[in-house]
C-alpha cells in the first residue's frame, strides 16, 4: 500500500533547493495532467452509468455540460490549476423531490486546499495506472477507494493507449526533422521473461524545435527492430535527417544506412565516455575524464584532433583498448564539429532522451512495471508528451534550416564560399597534424 514518507521529503529539503525545484516542477505538471484526466474519466463513467435513463423526448437525463471555472488547489508541490468537467443531471430524487447532483469523489466542490491531496497528487503521478495500485492511493487521498473504480481506470488507460496508437500512425510528410537523437531505453517491465525496451527517436525540426518522432518497443541492439521503425516512418512521409546521434552499440546504425543512407552519424560522447572508463582502472578515471573533455569541448575540430593525439600518448602504452575505443570511432565522434558551433552542445550526446526518460524510469521503478507492453508504451508516451511542453528549441534555431539546405560550416561558422578554406595552422612544436578534417 502507498504511504507518504515525510522523512524522505524532509531529507530532500535539507539537500538544497536546486534539485527539489526541478522535481517539484515535474510533479506539479504531472499532477495537473493526471488530475485532469482522472476527473474526465470519473465524469465519463458517471454519465455512462445512467445512459439508459431518458426523458419523454428520448433525451438522456445525465449528460456532460462543459467545464466549471478554473480554480487552483494548493498542494505541497505548489498551486495546481484545476478545470473540472461539469455534469447536467436532470434526474429527480423521488424522496426529496430535488434534482440529483453529481459530486466528484476526487475533487470535492469548492476545495481549495487539502493536506491529503497535497501528499497524494504527486503519488498519483509517480504511481502506475493499475487497479491494484490506484485504489490504495485513493484511500490515502479520500479515505476510501471511491472515485476511480476499476472500470474508470481501465477507461483511462485505454484512452492513453488509443492516443499512443494514433501518434504512431500520424502523417510525417509535413514535418522535416534535420537532427535525430536515438536510443533504446530499458524499463523494468518483464513480460514472458522479456524486458521491454523502448526504441525512441527525438527530432529537431527545421525551425529548431524539438519533437518526439517515434516510440515503440523492440530490442535495443536489433538492427531489424530499428529498421522496422525507420521503414514505417519513411512510409508515413519522413525524410532522411541530416544527422543522427546515438550510442555506438545500437542496432540503429546498420538500419539507418539501409533506410536513410545519406544520414550522417554522430556517436554519443556520454556513452563513449562510459565505455572508455570501463576499460581503465579507477585510479586513471580522473585524468582520463579531463583528457576526454579536451576532445569534445575543443574550440574546433583541429584542436580536438590534437587532443586525441595527446590522449593516445598519455594512455596508449598502458591502456590500448581504452584508446582504441576513441580512435576506432574517431570520425563519428567528431562529426558534430561539421555543424554550427551553437549546435555542438546539443549534438555531442543523446541527453535530450536521457533527461526526458529520467521521469519514466522513476515512475516505472515505483510501479514495478505497468503490467503490459501496451500500457508501458502508453505510459511512456504520455510522460514524454507532458515533458515536451518544457522542451526548449536548440540554440540559434535559425541555423537548422541552413543545415538542411546544405550550408557548409567551418570551425562552427557559416561559410559563404566553401572553397576558400584556410588550411589549419600546425602546432608550434612542429607536430603537424596530417590530413586534418575540415569542420
Amino acid at each position: 500500500m502507498l504511504t507518504v514518507v515525510h522523512d524522505a521529503i524532509e531529507a530532500n529539503e535539507s539537500t538544497g533547493g536546486a534539485g527539489r525545484s526541478l522535481l517539484d516542477e515535474i510533479v506539479r505538471d504531472g499532477a495537473r495532467q493526471m488530475l485532469a484526466a482522472a476527473l474526465k474519466a470519473e465524469v465519463a463513467a458517471y454519465v455512462a452509468q445512467f445512459a439508459d435513463q431518458l426523458d419523454e423526448k428520448g433525451h438522456r437525463l445525465v449528460v456532460r455540460n462543459g467545464y466549471h471555472q478554473a480554480r487552483e488547489v494548493l498542494t505541497a508541490a505548489g498551486a495546481v490549476e484545476v478545470k473540472a468537467p461539469r455534469v447536467n443531471d436532470k434526474r429527480v430524487d423521488p424522496d426529496t423531490g430535488e434534482r440529483k447532483r453529481f459530486s466528484s469523489a476526487i475533487l470535492p466542490a469548492w476545495a481549495r486546499k487539502s493536506p491529503q491531496m497535497s501528499e497524494v497528487l504527486p503519488l498519483l503521478y509517480l504511481h502506475g495506472l493499475s487497479t491494484s495500485d490506484f485504489t490504495p492511493a485513493l484511500e490515502q487521498f479520500l479515505g476510501s477507494g471511491a472515485g476511480l473504480s476499476a472500470t474508470t481506470i481501465t477507461r483511462l488507460t485505454s484512452q492513453w493507449q488509443d492516443e499512443a496508437r494514433a501518434f504512431a500512425a500520424r502523417d510525417l510528410s509535413g514535418t522535416d526533422y534535420v537532427y535525430l537523437w536515438v536510443d533504446g531505453i530499458h524499463l523494468k517491465v518483464r513480460l514472458d521473461q522479456e524486458k521491454l525496451c523502448l526504441l525512441v527517436m527525438l527530432g529537431v525540426r527545421a525551425d529548431g524545435r524539438k519533437e518526439l518522432v517515434a516510440i515503440t518497443d523492440g530490442y535495443r541492439e536489433s538492427t531489424e527492430s530499428w529498421a522496422d521503425l525507420l521503414r514505417d516512418c519513411k512510409r508515413r512521409g519522413m525524410t532522411a535527417p541530416v544527422l543522427a546521434v546515438g550510442d555506438g552499440a545500437l542496432g540503429f546504425w546498420k538500419a539507418v544506412r539501409e533506410v536513410f543512407p545519406a544520414t550522417k552519424e554522430q556517436r554519443c560522447w556520454f556513452h563513449k565516455q562510459a565505455n572508455v572508463l570501463a576499460a581503465l582502472p579507477k585510479s586513471a578515471h580522473a585524468s582520463a575524464l579531463s583528457a576526454l573533455k579536451e576532445i569534445y569541448n575543443a574550440e574546433d575540430i583541429d584542436k580536438a584532433q590534437f587532443a586525441v593525439k595527446a590522449f593516445t600518448v598519455d594512455f596508449g602504452a598502458k591502456y590500448p583498448k581504452a584508446v582504441a575505443k576513441i580512435t576506432d570511432d574517431l570520425d563519428t565522434l567528431l562529426e558534430f564539429y561539421h555543424y554550427p558551433a551553437e549546435h555542438w552542445i546539443h549534438l555531442r550526446t543523446t541527453n535530450p532522451i536521457e533527461s526526458t526518460f529520467a521521469t519514466v524510469r522513476l515512475r516505472t521503478k515505483v510501479t514495478k512495471g505497468p503490467g503490459s507492453r501496451a500500457a508501458g508504451l502508453a505510459m511512456a508516451y504520455k510522460l514524454i508528451d507532458a515533458a515536451a511542453a518544457r522542451w526548449r528549441a536548440v540554440n540559434a534555431p535559425h541555423l537548422v534550416a541552413l543545415v538542411r539546405a546544405g550550408a557548409v560550416f567551418h570551425k562552427g561558422k557559416l561559410l559563404e564560399r566553401p572553397t576558400e578554406i584556410t588550411p589549419p595552422t600546425p602546432p608550434s612544436d612542429g607536430d603537424q597534424q596530417a590530413g586534418t578534417e575540415v569542420a
